[in-house]
């Protein structure tokens, strides 16, 4: 008798909208068995943000759950989330339990979400595994998108960081809540105008992050005008806690600086201040995400001493969908 004999079956579950608490903690604990075993995050942070929301997540998420058919009590397997937005298409984050990899449950997974047909679908592969794109071949993905990890080492940093040097009549403080909140918004919205995965970001998504384990004041990092106190650019730092054998690692979690502050070397200048205070933490390493093909900035990043390590890749589906 072969193996694939004994390959379970899958009854999977569709929710719409924010799950349940009790599912929600399934939910984090497969995700960080997932981390634990292949060192990558598969559900991104915005992606957690809104399985917790409880306001309208009905009309812009769904969830599905693989279990084995037939046990009632059987360990989540796998999940699959999608994000749906007027702007931005439906986005797919997928993830299956270490210990139930091979058998059909990503599958099972992606028929589901595929016979919901959902216009202009698109799924990302965290660390682009190989039995992830392996999954989107199948299924008539394809790549469009590669988000690189860069990583720095703190011998790179003192290597390669240069002093920090910030533009004259320039001043860095640390965020301060109760006081920042708006205009810090405004700002972002401004730097990231033709980025609208981060500029249009709302008071709620700002207070949902605040509202994060990892979330650290000190480490949000504003250049203000010396002269009037107006923001014209930030660098908010994040640390990601250690999972089983990776340990913590510091990122580079947003850089922006204001139209109005653009061209005299503050973006630099923030990126530097980051790093000095990520590593004045004591951290072995520090990352950062940037599009593949944005080559001004990956050259920037990597006379700061990063290199490539790993990637984000987005598939979206050809046209027409393949017969399986």
């Amino acid at each position: 008798m072969t193996a694939a004999q004994h390959a379970p079956t899958w009854s999977v579950d569709r929710i719409a909208g924010a799950p349940a608490a009790p599912l929600l903690e399934e939910i984090r604990r497969l995700a960080a068995a997932a981390v634990e075993a292949d060192g990558n995050r598969p559900l991104s942070e915005q992606t957690l943000v809104t399985l917790r929301a409880q306001d309208d997540a009905e009309d812009r998420l769904l969830v599905f759950t693989a279990r084995t058919s037939g046990q009632d009590d059987s360990e989540l397997a796998g999940v699959a989330v999608v994000h749906r937005s007027t702007d931005d298409g439906a986005v797919l984050e997928l993830v299956v339990g270490p210990d139930c990899r091979g058998e059909g449950a990503g599958t099972a997974l992606i028929e589901a979400v595929l016979a919901e047909d959902l216009e202009g679908l698109r799924g990302w592969s965290h660390g682009n595994h190989s039995a992830a794109a392996d999954l989107a071949s199948r299924f008539g993905f394809a790549p469009v998108r590669e988000l690189w990890r860069m990583r720095l080492t703190r011998a790179a940093v003192e290597e390669s960081v240069p002093d920090l040097v910030l533009p004259e009549g320039v001043v860095l403080r640390s965020f301060v809540r109760g006081q920042d909140e708006e205009a810090w918004l405004t700002a972002n919205a401004a730097a990231f105008a033709h980025h609208p995965e981060q500029g249009s970001m709302t008071r709620a998504d700002l207070e949902a992050r605040i509202a994060e384990d990892w979330f650290d004041a000190e480490g949000f990092l504003l250049a203000v005008r010396e002269a009037d106190g107006a923001l014209l650019g930030f660098h908010w730092t994040k640390v990601h806690p250690g999972v089983g054998a990776h340990p913590p690692m510091g990122e580079v979690y947003v850089v922006g600086v204001a139209p109005e502050a653009q061209g005299m070397g503050l973006g630099k200048a923030l990126t530097i201040a980051g790093i000095e205070h990520l590593h004045g933490k004591g951290l072995q390493a520090i990352m950062l995400y940037v599009d593949g093909d944005n080559a001004a900035a990956v050259a920037l990043y990597r006379k700061l001493g990063f290199t490539r390590w790993d990637v984000d890749v987005m598939y979206a589906e050809k046209t027409p969908r393949p017969t399986l």
